[in-house]
């Protein structure tokens, strides 16, 4: 699988624009490059290891709740099925929302907070730069998602995400599943196992490998981009397999501000196609 790679720094965002909309009307997922944030990536994930390295106890005092916080691995589910962990982050550009998070003590994980938080704001931007170029590949104008509410106070959160390295019967580590939302932006540590399948309706279902790209984004359309786009870009089925290694990774999830209205994009229907 050779997914198309995407500059965000490229000074000529109306070719880039084109290239997002092949992408994601072809594949719904592309590599993002240049994005500001290749630098933090390590440390990023150093400072996840460090949170799910702590003992159970402590990681339990933070239980999602609102949903923010730890997300144990499900016991019952032993090696088959969906047996991760995880945390969520978010969202904070909302300062009623922002209060709902859960953080480990500064005793506890020094400066990880704002280590997370910088990473947090630095994702944020990326993905507002990226909203720009989607709205020039729809044919609008630039701001399009800005002026009708969309990500100025979107709805974001990150979640970090650790796999056990243990085989078992299930192959499956994350199961096969579109993301509800309108764009992630997936990060990985490099371990394989990330496959999509480009016709969900097909059966039997085709899985493709996604290599790892270092320093780039795997960016992913959800299901609400494409409703908004009168599925013009696919939300494309994806999941996670088991290969024999623990594995972090860590989503950054840019959805639209709750109250923004999503409704089909005039650029995206007409008389011959229909609002869907």
């Amino acid at each position: 699988m050779n997914l198309p790679i995407i500059d965000l720094s490229s000074p000529d965002p109306l070719s880039t624009a084109i290239s997002i909309r092949q992408a994601c009307i072809e594949y719904g997922f592309f590599y993002l490059v240049n994005h500001g944030v290749e630098n933090d990536l390590v440390k990023a994930f150093d400072e996840s290891k460090r949170f799910f390295s702590l003992p159970p106890g402590e990681k339990m005092k933070l239980a999602r709740k609102e949903f923010r916080g730890y997300t144990p691995q499900d016991p019952t589910l032993g090696l088959h099925g969906d047996s991760k962990e995880s945390y969520y982050i978010g969202p904070m550009a909302d300062s009623a929302s922002v209060k709902l998070n859960q953080w480990p003590s500064e005793e506890l994980l020094e400066n990880w907070r704002p280590s997370i938080e910088a990473i947090y704001w630095k994702l944020f931007e990326a993905g507002k730069k990226l909203y720009s170029l989607i709205a020039l590949s729809l044919n609008m104008d630039e701001d399009f998602f800005d002026k009708i509410g969309a990500v100025d106070k979107p709805s974001a959160f990150l979640r970090l995400l650790r796999y056990p390295g243990e085989m078992g019967p299930h192959q499956e580590i994350c199961s096969a599943h579109s993301d509800t939302g309108a764009l992630t932006l997936l990060m990985t540590d490099g371990v394989p196992g990330l496959q999509i399948c480009r016709d969900k309706l097909k059966e039997p279902r085709v899985w493709e490998d996604v290599p790892y790209m270092e320093g780039a984004f795997i960016v992913n359309i959800g299901d609400l981009m494409e409703r908004w786009t009168n599925c013009l870009y696919r939300s494309t089925m994806h999941r996670v397999k088991r290969t024999g290694k623990e594995r972090y990774s860590m989503a950054f999830f840019l959805d639209p501000h709750p109250d923004c209205v999503v409704e089909c994009l005039k650029s995206c229907c007409s008389e011959s196609c229909p609002p869907r």
